[in-house]
């Protein structure tokens, strides 16, 4: 594999330089900017602005494009849950519903962002990972911990911002072609590139596979269908902008993709209404993101943002009879910085949010949301200060105020220590509010309240951290079996604030540079407990383990991955551990050319990613690359 430099793995020394960033820049195409005094990194997630990393104290993560280029990960949700603290939860194998858990939360609970924008379905709560290809990635930022005091709601866990390509420099062009079994084939072309006054992006991506029964037999429900569930998915992202002068951009990008994968579910005809597990399911969901935005520096200490957004989320789910939840968000953000010295930075901002939906079962009102931003880093010395305050203002549920305070310290040459308390919520869905015969218009949002302590060593060629952390979530959103407690008219249960957890963990990463090795290590130990029962939260691992070796030698790469999962609990059983072993390999025959190959679960393990469902099993895939710039 391409050697990874040391700096992209640890928790605060993100790299890779983006080259052609305004000066100054507050956009999403700039989230980090690498330079040659690693203290001088700049990353945005962990403040919203440019913020160099030796100010910074929160638990931030980056992959970039070359680690997403030489990975053996089959999707998106499967390259993020190799970093540490996180885990996946996935409904069979690669085009199934997805999501992924940070720290121990509900997939609800993690933020997803399209380079800075919020995306997802406000009906069922969360951002389905499947409908996104790793093609159409530039980078990934992963913000772990609360996130609410900087993104307003449905950041408990964390947040994940996916970066999209923009243009920099001269005409440049790429892309792959691959085949593997199940009949999988899936392919990639992208150009982009800018002068002085002009950039420019397009890239388009595809890929098919027929898939595996996504349901194993005799299942809990009797949903197994024999047949294969397969999936298509297409990408397509277009981006530009003019910058007048030096200093000043405006933008507008489109980004859209289309999810098309089988799967196995039931209908209940009459005059029986048994299950009939035998019709063709599918899914059917397609996103798009449209944003408009402006940075300007008005003066070296003074810099603004405004960025207008339009997000469609559009889901068509059944078989003879389809269900449509659609989602509309129209988001308004005007950010300003101030940094009146270089190790002293303001953030205020103002984000205007309004979502609607349409549903083939039910109607719902919009809702808007307001919410104000101030946040502070401050370095005073070997002493880092970070401190974050949100207030959201809903049409529909309650003002919330959150808030964040981080300290950090540098204690030895290479050595840091940091510590961060924090308070988050999720709002309730438009189904946890209206959904008929179940929804509550009086629910409470989720709230969590969560401390952290961390450690970090960089070397030149060692990076360390271990981060251990406390959260406390309570009004969680779920099912109120008894009708007593539920509204009127609800006769057999409805939502409610039923439950309260408790998450507890500790997150080591390392990478070891040696030679023309390179080690990465990444170990996870989790505690989600409901408070009320003492019992393990469904999905959650107690422990998980991610070791990767890349050898680099002239026009060869070499990489294996395993990746290991213990029990969990789902739906009253517990699932067995598992580990897998994905292998891949590189030949670059010609400066601009690659053929390259991957093998994911080698060993073609038999497991469960969750109660009854089953992965594709072992697949390989073989391609071809093309870089204009030199692989």
């Amino acid at each position: 594999m391409r050697r990874v430099p040391v700096s992209s793995i640890s928790n605060l020394r993100p790299a890779r330089l983006l080259l052609g960033c305004a000066l100054f820049p507050v956009v999403s195409s700039c989230w980090a900017q690498a330079q040659a005094n690693p203290g001088d990194t700049v990353q945005v997630i962990g403040t919203r602005a440019p913020t160099a990393l030796n100010r910074m104290v929160a638990d931030v993560v980056v992959i970039d494009r070359d680690r997403i280029r030489a990975t053996s990960a089959d999707s998106l949700e499967d390259l993020l849950r190799r970093e540490g603290g996180i885990q996946l939860s996935r409904n069979g194998g690669p085009g199934q519903s997805a999501s992924v858990m940070i720290r121990g939360s509900a997939a609800s609970n993690t933020l997803v962002l399209i380079d800075g924008v919020r995306i997802g379905s406000a009906t069922l709560g969360q951002t389905d990972l499947a409908a996104i290809s790793l093609a159409q990635v530039e980078r990934i930022e992963i913000m772990r911990g609360p996130g609410s005091s900087l993104y307003g709601a449905d950041a408990i866990g964390g947040v994940v911002n996916i970066v999209t390509r923009r243009g920099d420099g001269a005409p440049y062009v790429s892309g792959n072609i691959a085949g593997g079994n199940h009949r999988s084939g899936e392919a990639y072309a992208a150009v982009s590139g800018s002068d002085e006054r002009v950039d420019y992006a397009l890239s388009l991506s595809g890929e098919t596979s027929d898939g595996a029964s996504a349901v194993l037999p005799g299942d809990l429900f009797g949903i197994h269908n024999p047949d294969d569930d397969g999936l298509s998915r297409y990408g397509l992202q277009l981006a530009g902008g003019f910058s007048w002068q030096k200093g000043q951009r405006i933008g507008l990008s489109y980004s859209a993709s289309r999810l098309r994968s089988q799967f196995d579910s039931a209908e209940f005809p009459p005059p029986n209404f048994l299950p009939d597990a035998s019709p063709d399911f599918r899914n059917r969901l397609t996103t798009q993101l449209t944003t408009l935005e402006y940075q300007g520096v008005l003066s070296p200490e003074w810099t603004n943002l405004l960025r207008a957004s339009y997000q469609t989320d559009q889901l068509r789910s059944g078989a003879n009879l389809v269900s449509t939840y659609d989602t509309t968000r129209r988001q308004l953000t005007a950010q300003t910085t101030w940094a009146p010295t270089a190790q002293h930075q303001v953030v205020a901002a103002v984000d205007l949010l309004t979502e609607s939906i349409h549903s083939s079962d039910y109607q719902a009102p919009e809702r808007d949301n307001t919410g104000l931003i101030v946040g502070y880093t401050g370095r005073f010395g070997a002493q880092k200060l970070q401190a974050d305050l949100r207030w959201d203002h809903n049409s529909v549920y309650d003002n919330q105020t959150t808030g964040k305070l981080g300290w950090g310290m540098d204690v030895a040459p290479g050595w840091s220590v940091r510590a961060v308390a924090g308070t988050a919520f999720r709002a309730p869905t438009f189904n946890d509010l209206y959904f008929p015969n179940f929804g509550v218009t009086t629910l409470l949002p989720e709230r969590s309240r969560s401390i952290e302590a961390g450690v970090n060593y960089q070397a030149e060629q060692t990076s360390l951290s271990a981060t251990a952390y406390y959260n406390k979530v309570s009004d969680l959103i779920g099912f109120q079996p008894d009708p007593s407690q539920c509204p009127p008219g609800l006769d057999f249960g409805c939502a409610g604030n039923t439950s309260r957890a408790l998450l507890q963990g500790l997150t080591m990463q390392g990478l070891q540079q040696w030679d023309r090795f390179q080690f990465t290590l990444a170990l996870d130990w989790l505690n989600a407990k409901d408070r009320d029962t003492d019992q393990t939260l469904n999905r959650r691992a107690a422990n998980q383990q991610t070791f990767a070796v890349d050898w680099n030698e002239g026009p060869w790469q070499l990489g294996g991955t395993v990746l290991r999962v213990s029990q969990r609990p789902d739906a009253g059983v517990l699932l067995p551990a598992y580990a897998l072993l994905n292998l891949n390999a590189r030949w670059r025959f010609e400066r601009f050319w690659q053929i390259e190959a991957r093998l994911q679960n080698a060993f073609d393990r038999d497991y469960q990613p969750a109660r009854d469902y089953q992965d594709i099993g072992r697949q390989f895939w073989i391609g071809l690359r093309y870089d204009g710039r030199g692989l």
